[in-house]
């Protein structure tokens, strides 16, 4: 039987990854393009997604909530929070908005309270790292413990690099060489 982490990966070689002409959010051109939106929200795949990420982030003790910036995050962060029920574990989920609510409570970071607590900032796709950091800007804001940056794909074009360099861990499930592609 073929592993969780091999089904992911080739749920995304054959749904998610597009060859053609891409500029990227960091304004980069590039020849292909991974849209893990594609597999995230769907139900065969998403629960490999949490399996994996589960399985990723096993070893970072006192975790209390996953999530990231609107709109990668999301799915990743729900198929956690469900594959870690199933496991018995109480991963909470977060959402955080691009910027803060003009309204009502006026909040950025959604969900469950994350003050006080150990969090790791999921992430789809990481390109420039752009997006966790913003997470982590607001996440620090909101006074949460920032245990470590999980991506599922890394892109290997600078994020590990950005997010370490700014202090912070940085776990991939899946590189490039995965989906046999080059940076």
């Amino acid at each position: 039987m073929i592993d969780a982490k091999q089904q992911l990966i080739d749920y995304i070689s054959a749904d998610a990854v597009f060859h053609g002409d891409f500029t990227l959010t960091s304004g980069k051109k590039a020849s292909y393009y991974v849209d893990l939106r594609k597999v995230s929200l769907d139900h065969r795949v998403a629960p490999l997604i949490g399996q994996v990420m589960l399985d990723l982030i096993s070893t970072i003790p006192d975790v209390a909530a996953v999530g990231g910036l609107t709109m990668g995050a999301d799915p990743i962060a729900a198929a956690v929070l469900h594959q870690g029920a199933l496991r018995g574990l109480s991963y909470d989920a977060f959402v955080v908005r691009k910027e803060p609510k003009d309204h009502g409570r006026g909040k950025q970071v959604e969900g469950p309270d994350v003050a006080g607590k150990r969090v790791i900032v999921l992430e789809d796709t990481s390109t420039t790292g752009g997006s966790p950091l913003a997470a982590i800007e607001a996440l620090k804001k909101a006074g949460a413990e920032i245990a470590a940056v999980a991506v599922v794909v890394d892109r290997d074009t600078g994020a590990k690099e950005k997010i370490e360099a700014a202090g912070y861990p940085y776990l991939n499930a899946i590189g490039l060489a995965d989906l046999g592609l080059e940076p």
